[in-house]
């Protein structure tokens, strides 16, 4: 069998076209011919690292892309790039594996040779299963660079630095796994979801949203959140009484979060709705989906900013609606174990301590 007949038979068997008689016949050939044998491992290791290497090649490329679009939108100088850029932190924290990367195909290469010319083709066994032991070795390394560039990748693909969020409203957690509430028209159409408090900035997205109530329920899913450990509030599930003391937190500025204290006027809504309530509360634009609460530190309703004003009133989607919501979700099995919080551990507390233990619990959503 010529050079090239040889290689073209091991490329055939590496890439699985061989049909069965033939790669039977070439697995026999492989145990009585040592050189064989290398051969395949020596070229299997070859094509792993041309791919490693197209790995590295299409890992600049995406820094470049990142760079550039940065650039465009003005957010870093290219002709002088600082430390406060992005991409340049990413290089930065990373160039080690990078260059792990970017060399492991001559390192390997190099290392393959020795081990291949060290072998004759009438080597025994042994040092044939050395050899394998070898590639296994290799491959496990190439695989860990693998992962630490598929790291980089993600981290620059999933970056929010060339997401710009607009505030979109409130929301609130109503289980402590990070699953919040707020009104459905602050997400809709959303492609991306971002909610900060004085505790961070986390990604969340929407796994149910009920147009009728104007209800949605997002969840947190970010790598940096942590649970917490209960919610302190409670979630009505009866009406509140005319002129009963309430109290809201929310975001109508983008920076801090805004007290707000007034009483419920009437337990309807706009034009008699019995979704909602009325509120002798002051509310501006991005109050949409914060929590009305109670003395008894229970939240009796979501404030509605689409209803916002309407005859001089704010309105609010009434509380106990969140559990119509929260049966509708539980439909998926996956969200059985949502849970409401039925007892508040901040009833009886005056407004200024409950607002203390509410706070962290309140979001500003902010929509792209």
């Amino acid at each position: 069998m010529g050079d090239i007949k040889v290689l073209e038979a091991v490329e055939r068997y590496i890439r699985g076209e061989m049909n069965p008689d033939e790669r039977l016949h070439f697995e026999n050939l492989r145990k009585t011919n040592a050189e064989i044998d290398q051969l395949v491992v020596e070229h299997t290791l070859f094509l792993q690292q041309m791919n490693r290497f197209g790995e590295w090649q299409k890992f600049r490329s995406t820094l470049h892309e990142v760079h550039t679009d940065l650039a465009e939108q003005g957010k870093i100088n290219s002709a002088r790039l600082t430390g406060k850029a992005k991409v340049v932190y990413l290089w930065k924290r990373y160039k080690r594996v990078a260059a792990i990367a970017a060399s492991i195909a001559g390192i390997t290469t190099l290392t393959i040779s020795s081990l291949v010319w060290s072998i004759t083709p009438q080597a025994p066994a042994s040092e044939i299963e050395k050899l394998k032991g070898e590639f296994s070795s290799y491959k496990t390394k190439t695989n860990q660079i693998d992962k630490e560039l598929n790291k980089v990748k993600n981290s620059i693909n999933n970056s929010d630095s060339t997401i710009i969020y607009k505030t979109g409203g409130t929301g609130f957690i109503i289980d402590a796994k990070g699953y919040l509430v707020t009104n459905a028209h602050v997400v809709e159409g959303a492609h991306n979801i971002a909610i900060q408090n004085n505790k961070g900035e986390f990604t969340a997205r929407v796994i149910y949203i009920d147009q009728l109530r104007d209800i949605a329920i997002l969840k947190i899913e970010d790598e940096n959140f942590k649970p917490f450990a209960s919610v302190p509030y409670a979630i009505s599930k009866t009406e509140s009484k005319l002129a009963e003391p309430i109290f809201t937190l929310g975001f109508p500025r983008n920076d801090v979060v805004v007290y707000g204290q007034g009483y419920l006027s009437a337990k309807t809504g706009f034009n008699g709705d019995t979704l909602s309530c009325q509120l002798e509360l002051a509310a501006n634009r991005g109050n949409s989906g914060s929590p009305i609460l109670n003395r008894k530190g229970e939240v009796i309703g979501i404030l509605n900013g689409r209803l916002k004003n309407a005859e001089g009133f704010t309105y609010a989607i009434q509380g106990k609606h969140i559990y119509n919501v929260l049966d509708e979700l539980k439909k998926d099995t996956s969200y059985l174990k949502v849970k409401i919080p039925a007892r508040s551990a901040i009833a009886g507390l005056d407004f200024q301590q409950q607002v203390e233990k509410v706070e962290d619990y309140v979001f500003m959503v902010k929509v792209n």
